[in-house]
């Protein structure tokens, strides 16, 4: 779970980076401006789709370092402009049918080294920002 304090301390520090107000900040990412002033007073916590458009539109933000403060923020190289929203183009391939893993079924094999603990919940995060999570 997100610390919202936290959180709103590591978006204090990405507003103070790249010399954004909170409203050139809600722009930028296209969200309402009253929903970076609830994050930021901690009245909210964020939902996942505004962490993505973080990470999305902001790519020196570190999605791990943005959710739990392990990492490291500002990169240690000059920042890159933020990206533009794209258009979206019909020239991707349909996406690959994916195999949902039963209640009881382990999506994954580990290796057994002596006593292992229970397996809760796999979350697993790709390079552009999406993430698939398996509960047992």
């Amino acid at each position: 779970m997100v610390n919202t304090e936290d959180f709103s301390k590591r978006l204090h520090r990405i507003l103070e980076f790249y010399e954004l107000s909170a409203a050139g900040f809600a722009d930028k990412i296209e969200v309402g401006r009253s929903s970076i002033s609830h994050i930021l007073s901690g009245r909210n916590k964020p939902s996942l789709d505004f962490v993505m458009k973080i990470v999305k539109s902001f790519p020196e933000v570190e999605l791990y370092w943005l959710l739990n403060g392990k990492g490291s923020f500002p990169p240690s190289t000059k920042p890159i402009a933020p990206a533009e929203p794209k258009q979206e183009t019909n020239t991707a391939s349909p996406p690959k049918e994916q195999k949902i893993p039963e209640k009881n079924e382990t999506p994954f094999a580990f290796p057994q080294q002596g006593k292992s603990k229970p397996i809760r919940k796999i979350v697993i995060f790709y390079e552009d920002g999406s993430f698939e999570a398996f509960e047992n």
